[in-house]
């Protein structure tokens, strides 16, 4: 639509495209929850902000603008962060009621 080169695409658009809903079919990332999940400790998370300017896992700009993203792969990407970020947040609230107990005790 709006080009006659697809690129291989079936589908090519040359411009914006408005749709009341677009269903995009993938995996999902609740394998964050499961009990074999390697969560990165903050230490290692921070570190590769340090070095590289983004998350662990996540294209850095310079990518995005050269290639896009596939929104599917970005979908699960960030619903991963954000169980990996829920997990940290339960950690921390445990070490806080573990000093709280100990202030109180």
């Amino acid at each position: 639509i709006g080009t006659s080169d697809t690129q291989g695409y079936k589908l090519a658009v040359n411009g914006t495209i408005r749709a009341k809903e677009v269903k995009v079919e993938s995996e999902w990332a609740d394998f964050v929850f499961k009990k074999d999940y390697n969560l990165p400790a903050l230490e290692e998370v921070e570190q590769h902000i340090e070095e590289n300017g983004t998350l662990p896992g996540v294209p850095s700009e310079k990518e995005v603008k050269a290639n896009g993203v596939n929104l599917a792969e970005t979908d699960v990407l960030l619903l991963q962060k954000i169980e990996e970020l829920t997990l940290y947040i339960i950690e921390l609230k445990q070490e806080i009621e573990d000093l709280k107990s100990q202030v109180n005790n």
